[in-house]
């Protein structure tokens, strides 16, 4: 399975199309109630889709990995956009910065190299043989 693309809601479509083109995205779908972004980096998408009123509290945070996090903090703090945490490392063994959009949707900017899919205490699964799977 493929993870196609993560939903977010938006308080102001418009609003939420022009913060997430500042932060890069390439919009590719655009409409009055929604839109669809690409990832800089490979054919991901995520999406952005008119919510009524914030009668929610959400505790998602929704992660972009930067090569070259710093500088990629920096270059965006340069267009005005606020982060709520500077880059960090962090105990899990990633560099991380957050920022929140124009809905109160939390966005961590991070970079975790190798540790992303196998950090030190990952779960190793021993290979059957035949089971390209695992």
């Amino acid at each position: 399975m493929r993870l196609n693309q993560v939903t977010l809601p938006a308080l102001d479509v418009a609003q939420s199309v022009a913060f997430y083109r500042k932060l890069g995205f390439k919009l590719i779908v655009d409409a009055p109630h929604y839109a669809r972004f690409q990832a800089t980096t490979g054919d991901a998408t995520f999406s952005v889709e008119q919510a009524e009123a914030r009668a929610w509290r959400s505790q998602v945070v929704v992660y972009f990995e930067c090569d070259g996090l710093d500088q990629q903090v920096a270059a965006l703090k340069a267009k005005g956009i606020a982060f709520v945490q500077d880059p960090r490392d962090e105990p899990w063994l990633w560099r991380e910065a957050r920022l929140v959009d124009p809905a109160g949707n939390v966005i961590c900017l991070y970079h975790a190299g190798e540790n992303r899919l196998h950090p030190p205490w990952c779960v190793r699964t021993p290979l059957t043989t035949g089971d390209a799977t695992l």
